[in-house]
């Protein structure tokens, strides 16, 4: 699926092999509030659910900029804040379609041949370094760890 084309009227083969028009999509999942109709018509009740989409997907965020710093899965729980922002907020939309559209270029590029043929030397040269650097201490130090462990 072209995630980043913003032609109107281009056709798109989705996963099951329907053919969806790119327009009548973006017309269906338009941008703003996803909340409940009877929580749009009243003014208080709104905001207040509009509170309390930020708080959670706040929440959600600070967690997962925690988990880059500590163990867990930081990026996939930003982007679940995100999208839980995205169900308010146009702001968490646009950013969340135009990450959608850059993953998927990432994606593309890396699929080229070019592209797959160049990280596969590197990754070859840096297991090689990596190899040498670990030949290398063996040789000067043995299997001894860097520090005493008779003391204990």
């Amino acid at each position: 699926m072209n995630t980043g084309s913003n032609e109107a009227g281009e056709v798109v083969t989705a996963a099951h092999g329907v053919t969806v028009d790119e327009s009548e999509r973006r017309d269906e999942r338009g941008l703003g509030s996803r909340a409940p109709e009877f929580v749009k018509a009243r003014r208080a009740l709104h905001l207040s659910w509009q509170v309390g989409v930020f708080v959670v997907g706040l929440a959600v965020v600070v967690a997962g900029v925690l988990m880059l710093v500590l163990p867990g899965p930081g990026w996939v729980v930003i982007f679940g804040g995100m999208a839980i922002w995205a169900t308010e907020f146009v702001w968490a939309q646009l950013v969340l379609r135009w990450t959608k559209r850059k993953v998927t270029e990432a994606a593309q590029r890396a699929l080229d041949p070019r592209v797959r043929r160049r990280n596969i030397i590197l990754t070859s040269v840096g297991l090689v370094i990596v190899a040498a650097l670990a030949g290398f201490y063996l040789w000067k130090f043995g299997l001894q760890m860097p520090w005493k462990i008779k003391d204990q």
